[in-house]
């Protein structure tokens, strides 16, 4: 990061409103070419519509001075329910400054830094902003990704796939936080899933996308409490996607997953994390790639 000399006057950092959108969608237009004006109206959009969490901001931070825009991290704050209760993530997402004040970017990250309870993650670092990820006190969560055929487990003949809707009675094996989110999501396009027995449910979401370029439909594992049930219902799920026009899956990963047949592809979506709750692996819930696309 560039040494901070002197701050130009009138440079100010502040929570975005809903009346800076024009400068804001023009700021990230300038930062990420390859995304059109439609793309950030839809991403903010839906950030309008995500419910507010205590006093954070609903849309993320700007740089501005004399009253343009000249910086913007997007900011999407989600209540989760954790083993020990609830706790704050926030998905830090689209950085971006302009060259003239690129050295002034620490002023805007620091403010959000600040907030010491919150965990927050960047599930999509731009390679030339991973050091400064790690400067930040950032650290990798997941290094990799295992790509995997599920349609070559093994399936187990007591398991079916549901799909969710809200009068589905198997939502009842579930807790209320679970049950929330596979609506959300199911809400948002993804794929909302029950494996179910006669013992047990399993929740999943899915993210169906396209991979390597643009040319292979696959789908991202948004959702599993663990590698353990994803890889106990694999199978089941492969027979479901098959159905869709999908033979692979891909989920966040440090090694090869056991049990899954497939290829462990190293330093691809890197994920960093910082703060006292990091999501585990397979937990992609409310993040940009849900609620902006991939």
């Amino acid at each position: 990061m560039a040494v901070l000399g002197k701050i130009p006057v009138g440079l100010n950092c502040r929570s975005i409103a809903e009346a800076d959108w024009e400068e804001v969608i023009s700021c990230l237009c300038r930062g990420f070419p390859q995304r059109d004006r439609v793309y950030w109206t839809q991403a903010l959009s839906r950030q309008s519509q995500m419910p507010a969490v205590a006093d954070f901001p609903r849309y993320g931070f700007i740089l501005e001075i004399e009253g343009k825009v000249v910086g913007v991290v997007l900011t999407i704050y989600v209540l989760h329910q954790g083993p020990e209760g609830e706790h704050v993530r926030c998905n830090l997402s689209s950085w971006y400054v302009d060259v003239d004040y690129r050295p002034y970017a620490s002023k805007m990250i620091a403010v959000l830094l600040r907030q010491r309870t919150v965990t927050f993650i960047n599930v999509s670092p731009a390679p030339d902003t991973r050091k400064v990820n790690e400067a930040l006190g950032f650290r990798l969560f997941s290094k990799g990704q295992f790509a995997f055929l599920p349609v070559l487990s093994s399936m187990r003949s007591s398991y079916r796939v549901l799909e969710v809707k809200p009068d589905l009675p198997e939502l009842a094996m579930l807790p209320e936080s679970e049950r929330h989110m596979l609506a959300e999501h199911a809400a948002l396009g993804c794929w909302s899933l029950l494996c179910v027995d006669q013992q047990a449910a399993y929740p999943f979401v899915l993210m169906p996308r396209k991979s390597w370029g643009g040319l292979v439909p696959t789908c991202q594992v948004i959702y599993c409490r663990d590698m353990a049930a994803l890889s106990r219902c694999a199978g089941t799920l492969g027979r479901f996607l098959l159905r869709k026009g999908i033979f692979i899956s891909l989920v966040d990963a440090t090694a090869a997953v056991p049990n899954l047949v497939g290829r462990y592809f190293d330093d691809r979506g890197v994920k960093y994390v910082k703060g006292p709750n990091p999501p585990p692996l397979g937990d992609l819930t409310f993040t940009e790639l849900v609620l902006f696309g991939p």
